[in-house]
């Protein structure tokens, strides 16, 4: 099995959290959530981790100072997640085989969703492989479109979809795992034209695709990865949630 390498983008200052900390710090159960992140991705096997820092990223690195295990690249603009992988290129270029990419906001991460991830790669390798999960209540997240035959087109952001499109309930959950060849040699195609003025790592998929390469989304998340966090309700049920789950195991 070829090494496994894991971009983490924690660079956003998370504003509707109603914190001055960066959004990764921001705690589910006294631990900063993006230590769930990385706590998972060691436990699947990940053997390098890079870490994308950007709004306060010295209290980034040193909220992570025990972990020595950790690389670090800086988003010193923050121009969006595809623009966040980009900053990562320089510290990625001689990696082989699969490159996942995951968000530090998604505590809810479970090891099986990424070890299934690796497992497809590794019976059938893809320019890219997304996890998505299906979500009763949408809003807020990209909505995955298919064509007739249900093959992956792309990932369109709620703030560009349309309203047949937001009633998707097939969400992207921001889990890649890309061919580190592909994914470097589309970051330059992506654009700004969207709602945002920003670059979208969403919009990488729809771009391999358009060059004739393999990507597929496969629905492998849990229900519970689901759980996202964009703001301080969310933020509460997630903590109850995984309150829940700490204790059934004690």
């Amino acid at each position: 099995m070829s090494k496994k390498t894991a971009v983490v983008m924690a660079a956003g200052k998370g504003t509707r959290m109603k914190s001055e900390l960066p959004k990764v710090l921001c705690e589910v159960c006294g631990k900063p959530m993006i230590e769930y992140v990385l706590d998972t991705l060691e436990r699947a096997g990940v053997d390098r981790i890079l870490v994308v820092v950007g709004y306060r990223g010295n209290l980034v690195r040193e909220t992570l100072a025990h972990r020595k295990n950790l690389e670090y690249c800086e988003q010193t603009e923050q121009k969006g997640t595809g623009h966040a992988v980009m900053t990562a290129r320089p510290l990625i270029a001689n990696d082989d085989g699969a490159l996942l990419v995951v968000a530090g906001d998604c505590p809810m991460i479970q090891k099986e969703s990424i070890e299934a991830l690796f497992a497809e790669y590794e019976r059938e390798p893809s320019a890219c492989i997304m996890g998505t999960a299906y979500k009763e209540n949408p809003t807020g997240l990209g909505r995955i479109v298919r064509d007739a035959r249900g093959n992956f087109q792309r990932i369109v952001e709620e703030k560009d979809a349309t309203d047949e499109q937001r009633k998707i309930t097939e969400v992207n959950m921001s889990y890649y795992l890309f061919r580190r060849s592909d994914l470097l040699g589309v970051l330059d195609l992506l654009k700004t034209d969207n709602a945002q003025g920003e670059y979208y790592i969403t919009d990488a998929p729809a771009a391999l695709l358009s060059q004739g390469k393999r990507v597929v989304a496969t629905p492998v998340l849990k229900p519970i990865e689901s759980l996202g966090i964009n703001n301080v309700e969310e933020l509460a049920v997630v903590n109850q949630t995984m309150r829940e789950i700490i204790d059934s195991q004690e």
